[in-house]
């Protein structure tokens, strides 16, 4: 890679360097990048105060073992991280994740991308991630217990409602999160409700966390589908993943008028015709913890299941006017987005994180579709967080139409921001551009306003 300025080629470089092997760290460094050049050039001073050498490294990189023990009594280990990368804005905010390909180059890049997301809320929080290469599936709710208590005996240390506030990612849900409280709780004799985000209402957590970032994302595309005189009235939408986010972005796609035709898991994915019926996918999913294929024994009808496939795989044989890809990173490339860009969508929304790689982004955008990069769309979840520890802080609760109108309103200035400083650098329409700049510039002002730091 190659930029005017050369600061930030010097940057780079030194990333490569010293983060070596870590590809996702590199990618989330050069998506940013390839929108700073243009700032560093018109801003020096950014330059003069190495502050994209210091925004590229965490302040803090935590690693630790994790012993525990499985129900046939055999001790397991696995490996525990945080990686607390900035706090110009605020204490350190960011989800844990549990899955067997978490690496400390995954933290890192979800947690370089946490820092500008979590900027473009507007809410006082700084950037982090954590996890583990701990798998939750097909384990027993003990085990997923005694896991996450030996998990925190470590983490508690280094956490706190001033410090670093957690809260889930994938494979990290309410059973997760209630372990962890409460072995902090224990370990701290302290009922610190602001410590961890995510939990139960009736512990202080916080009505529609659960719908945030799948809403999140939603009402962003709405907003980005408005500039257009566009909507999801009438539209034909897919959704890939069937998780936390995809569940609830195709319960709001349903609620605007649109129809979800087809979502996924890791076995492959189903289409449906007539609407993705979003009970069935419950059931299965959040009930009983079972595979996709199930839904179309159940749903029958014009319902199909294409296994080992991703719903892109389904894209050139389907009307598709939105993506919403909300599974993982990576997962939609130049191929898929080919076929999304021939059969005519009009808007691609990440509700996962970096979920489309840089070729599949560089295309939609040399075709003019309208694209909303994740840190933007799917910051509804984080800052539900924080009105989460808004909540906590106060000692009060607030009910879910006000929590609904407080994200739609945090996702409409999301937008804007977004919308105004691509116009500002005569980039209009460029989302990717604009969330990169809008969540750079308040961080580093905020440094350069810290001195030396």
């Amino acid at each position: 890679m190659s930029w005017s300025n050369p600061t930030v080629n010097a940057v780079y470089e030194q990333v490569l360097r010293r983060n070596p092997g870590e590809e996702e760290f590199h990618q989330a460094i050069t998506e940013v990048f390839d929108s700073l050049d243009v700032v560093i050039n018109k801003h020096p001073r950014y330059a003069d105060a190495s502050i994209l050498e210091r925004v590229c490294e965490p302040e803090r990189q935590i690693i630790f073992r994790i012993p525990w023990t499985d129900d046939e009594g055999h001790v397991r280990i696995n490996r525990g991280f945080r990686v607390q990368f900035n706090s110009a804005l605020g204490p350190y905010k960011g989800g844990l994740r549990f899955h067997p390909t978490v690496l400390l180059g995954t933290v890192k890049f979800l947690g370089f991308e946490q820092i500008f997301k979590n900027a473009l809320t507007g809410l006082p929080i700084g950037g982090a991630k954590g996890g583990s290469d701990f798998d939750p599936k097909g384990r027993s709710d003990l085990e997923v217990m005694r896991f996450c208590q030996s998990f925190m005996i470590e983490l508690h240390r280094h956490i706190g409602e001033y410090t670093d506030v957690p809260a889930g990612d994938i494979g990290v849900g309410r059973r997760e999160i209630g372990y962890l409280f409460g072995q902090y709780k224990r370990m701290t004799n302290k009922y610190e409700s602001g410590v961890l985000t995510g939990k139960g209402v009736a512990w202080g957590g916080s009505l529609m966390r659960t719908e945030a970032t799948g809403y999140g994302t939603i009402f962003f595309a709405e907003q980005m589908l408005g500039v257009k005189g566009l909507s999801f009235d009438g539209a034909s939408v897919m959704v890939s993943g069937s998780g936390n986010v995809a569940i609830y972005a195709i319960e709001k796609v349903s609620e605007l008028g649109g129809t979800v035709v087809a979502c996924s898991d890791s076995s492959g994915s189903i289409y449906d015709p007539d609407g993705i019926d979003l009970k069935i996918v419950r059931d299965i999913k959040e009930t009983e913890r079972g595979r996709i294929d199930e839904y179309v024994t159940r749903r029958g009808g014009s319902a199909r299941f294409a296994a080992d496939a991703s719903v892109w795989d389904l894209a050139g044989e389907y009307r598709v006017d939105v993506a919403v890809p909300a599974a993982t990173q990576n997962e939609l490339d130049v191929n898929d987005a080919a076929r999304l860009i021939d059969g005519g969508v009009k808007a691609v929304a990440e509700g996962a994180n970096m979920p489309c790689t840089p070729d599949a982004v560089r295309a939609f955008r040399e075709a003019g579709v309208l694209f909303a990069p994740g840190k933007a769309a799917n910051a509804g979840g984080v800052a539900t967080s924080a009105l989460e520890m808004q909540q906590n802080a106060g000692r009060d609760t607030w009910d879910a139409p006000y929590t609904e109108r407080r994200l739609a309103e945090i996702m409409a200035n999301i937008h804007e921001r977004c919308a105004a400083t691509a116009d500002e650098y005569g980039r209009p329409g460029d989302y990717v551009f604009g969330a990169n700049v809008s969540g750079f510039t308040q961080v580093a002002d905020a440094m350069l306003a810290f001195g030396v730091i």
